[in-house]
């Protein structure tokens, strides 16, 4: 099963990374649709679609506007939008208010409830949790058979998840800023780079990918990863386009 990292940005995109986006190809599965959703449509595996929204900031829904053509064209059939309640309403009001957007585009909202995983395709099971973020958030984790993987993004780790992510093989996560900016981890809701390795660590998970990166970071190394792989040996940081198996 590929993972493909369309977007590995935070907050905006710069000429390196664009904002957030996460995709599995053979499933049709995409987690969030920032501004590198413009991307998903070159993927495609068939004519169907299930987009998981982690919360409705701009830098994670905006990419919902570019999916208009792919389905004007008939290139998809079927697209379903999984968020909570506060989320879709956040969407279908502003995002897609008519002074913005002239459009709505036919998806299906699918609202994300505490108890109800969604349902995909062969035999995969996608659960989810909330986070601690301004306005909230939800992490997801994926389950196949003896394969699992987590997409944690837009939170400050805390330790109420690590239970849901424990032992998954991918654990994908955000980590906006190194060490030394922890200060503004705090403050914005995000993460930093030994708290997200010390997690991967104690939940024993099999590989970390960090994402959702300090658009102003644009350096080959912008989080510090020899900290992070001191604590938590298979650690890298992911670029956009990265494609990996799970």
């Amino acid at each position: 099963m590929r993972v493909l990292f369309l977007g590995t940005g935070g907050y905006h995109p710069n000429a390196r990374r664009h904002t957030a986006c996460v995709m599995l190809p053979e499933i049709g599965l995409v987690f969030d649709a920032g501004s590198s959703f413009f991307r998903v449509a070159d993927h495609l595996m068939g004519n169907e679609v299930d987009i998981i929204l982690s919360h409705a900031h701009l830098d994670h829904v905006c990419g919902l506007t570019y999916f208009l053509l792919p389905m004007a064209t008939g290139e998809v059939n079927t697209v379903r939008v999984h968020a909570t309640a506060p989320t879709i309403d956040a969407v279908k009001t502003h995002l897609f208010a008519e002074q913005l957007f002239p459009l709505l585009p036919y998806f299906k909202f699918c609202e994300l409830t505490a108890d109800a995983p969604v349902s995909l395709p062969n035999e995969f099971k996608l659960t989810h949790t909330p986070l601690e973020h301004p306005s909230g958030s939800n992490g997801f984790r994926l389950d196949c058979g003896d394969r699992s993987m987590a997409y944690i993004t837009d939170t400050t780790v805390d330790g109420t998840y690590t239970e849901f992510i424990r032992g998954v093989d991918l654990l994908i996560h955000e980590c906006q800023f190194g060490d030394d900016m922890a200060e503004w981890a705090g403050k914005t809701g995000h993460s930093h780079t030994t708290p997200v390795a010390e997690l991967a660590r104690d939940a024993g998970v099999g590989r970390l990918v960090l994402v959702h990166i300090d658009p102003q970071k644009t350096e080959d190394d912008p989080i510090g990863i020899e900290t992070a792989r001191a604590i938590f040996p298979h650690t890298i940081v992911a670029e956009d386009l990265l494609e990996i198996d799970f």
